[in-house]
């Protein structure tokens, strides 16, 4: 109540109820929240779209959440189907890359066999997101990053995430990816998240028998950057390493050294 001709009398229960509703219309509505599952399910819906078949990929996509390996500046764009910067010149693909580059090691014969990825050699650990999809696909996994700060921030970012997802066993690496990782070879699979103007050759020493190796590279005009696909059969006791083209990419290039 108020006096006659005075000030209103303050009322501070309806202050507060007016608090709640304010809070209440600046919250973000359920189910669109970085956190929320619901927000990487869109994401892998458009990735099964788009052509993706191997269900292990996309269960590894609906678990792992993608805003935490970018800048917060860059979160709200973490589930949009584009690269970011990660800095020191380095980018996190595109989901539906990483995804098409992950189905593709999903359709070897090694795959068949396995019943999975078995053990992978990744090149490029980056800002670690794609090492986190192979942890939750392969037996065992190792990552070799060149760049210090990348390795640390990848490192720092497994173990959290160990906590919370059922991961392989994995080794992240700071070397030299172009050297693959011959303490571990052979593996069932090689991926690289680089491109150079051709594949290593200790990469193709390093893949297993019916192994499969999925990278970018130039295409056969010296400019244009592709995927390819490279196969270890073994046809009458001799090693053949079968290689077939696929659609254009654009990644960053492949270099050697470290950078501490």
């Amino acid at each position: 109540m108020s006096s006659r001709g005075g000030p209103p009398v303050l009322r501070p229960q309806r202050l507060l109820q007016q608090a709640a509703q304010d809070r209440a219309r600046l919250a973000a509505p359920s189910g669109i929240g970085l956190d929320s599952p619901g927000v990487r399910l869109r994401m892998v819906e458009r990735l099964r779209r788009q052509g993706v078949q191997a269900e292990g990929v996309l269960q590894a996509f609906a678990q792992v959440p993608r805003h935490r390996f970018v800048d917060t500046a860059f979160a709200p764009q973490a589930y949009e189907d584009t690269s970011l910067p990660i800095g020191h010149g380095q980018t996190i693909s595109k989901p539906s890359v990483v995804a098409r580059m992950l189905d593709l090691l999903h359709q070897s014969e090694a795959a068949a066999a396995l019943g999975g990825l078995g053990r992978v050699l990744e090149v490029g650990t980056g800002c670690g997101y794609q090492a986190m999809l192979l942890g939750l696909l392969a037996k065992q996994l190792v990552s070799i990053e060149r760049l210090g700060p990348l390795h640390q921030a990848a490192t720092h970012r497994h173990t959290a995430l160990r906590r919370e997802l059922p991961l392989c066993p994995m080794q992240l690496i700071h070397g030299d990816g172009r050297l693959g990782w011959k303490p571990s070879a052979p593996f069932d699979h090689i991926i690289a998240a680089a491109g150079g103007e051709s594949l290593p050759q200790p990469w193709l020493d390093q893949l297993a028998p019916g192994g499969r190796l999925v990278a970018p590279t130039l295409a056969r005009d010296g400019v244009t950057q592709i995927l390819v696909v490279v196969d270890h059969c073994v046809v009458s006791g001799r090693s053949e390493w079968r290689r077939s083209e696929h659609e254009g990419v654009l990644f960053v290039p492949l270099k050697s050294g470290l950078i501490p």
